[in-house]
């Protein structure tokens, strides 16, 4: 019981902060040193109860997969897919490739030098200068273009902006949103375009530590506790994303810069060895 209580616990901060810009990876962190996780398997974990979270971008996004989906099918069969949808896609593709390049390179790093408190304080600062030249940047150029306008080479810089947010305490909803409004696109088309982005690499990376939890025996231990887990990432998801794009069609992201800065000074005051 306790075990499903702390796994539920590490699932909700999953699921809201997956979508909120304050960085899933760097909350995860701090919450296993104020509960006392000591999980020699911490970031498959991690990467397990993003399943959860990433799933409630495929139900909510549902008829956008299914359109993207679409195209792709249609084009391999040789029909004429709806272009719009079929550019999407292709920007889709293009921009998974920074973080699947890197990411597999830099894997060993996320395992140990990435997993400390220090770094996510210090990770949370810059990715808050991040937002506030995003956000003068939108403000200056005044420009508020949907998914639509994304090209490939919108969609390639878009990615490499998500690979900024391997970096635990950078966030890869804010690093990704940051990336759409410094190329013009409005808050709410570069979340959008973000939450579909995350869904190959998070997806691919759940999977791939999924199997190795269970190759190396630990998931029969924690495997209902992680099932619970991910059913509340899952729930706690879907709240976050819609609270988090109905909340970007007015409002700038200075609540969250303002957030981060304090979550990482106590960081650094009160947790940081």
């Amino acid at each position: 019981m306790y075990d499903i209580v702390i796994y539920s616990i590490l699932g909700l901060i999953e699921g809201v902060t997956e979508f909120l810009p304050i960085s899933s990876s760097g909350h995860l962190i701090v919450a296993r040193s104020l509960l006392g996780v000591t999980s020699t398997q911490g970031l498959a974990v991690d990467a397990v109860l993003q399943l959860g979270a990433i799933l409630a971008v495929v139900v909510y996004f549902y008829k956008d997969l299914i359109s993207l989906l679409q195209a792709g099918a249609q084009r391999i069969i040789g029909r004429i897919p709806n272009q719009e949808d079929e550019r999407l896609l292709l920007a889709l593709f293009v921009g998974t490739i920074p973080a699947l390049v890197l990411g597999l390179m830099l894997e060993s790093f996320m395992d140990t030098v990435f997993r400390n408190t220090h770094l996510v304080a210090y990770a949370l600062i810059a990715g808050s200068v991040v937002f506030i030249f995003a956000e003068y940047a939108s403000k200056k150029y005044a420009s508020k273009k949907g998914v639509e306008s994304i090209g490939l080479w919108k969609a390639l810089l878009i990615g490499f902006f998500q690979t900024i947010a391997l970096v635990p305490g950078m966030s890869r909803s804010g690093m990704t949103i940051s990336g759409g409004l410094f190329l013009g696109l409005s808050r709410e088309a570069s979340a959008r375009f973000g939450f579909l982005l995350s869904i190959p690499i998070i997806t691919g990376a759940g999977l791939k530590k999924f199997i190795e939890l269970g190759t190396g025996g630990e998931l029969i231990a924690i495997g209902l506790p992680l099932v619970v887990g991910s059913g509340v990432a899952f729930v706690s998801g879907l709240l976050a994303i819609h609270a988090l794009l109905t909340f970007l069609r007015s409002h700038p992201l200075h609540v969250f810069t303002i957030y981060r800065v304090l979550l990482a000074l106590s960081i650094l005051f009160f947790l940081a060895p």
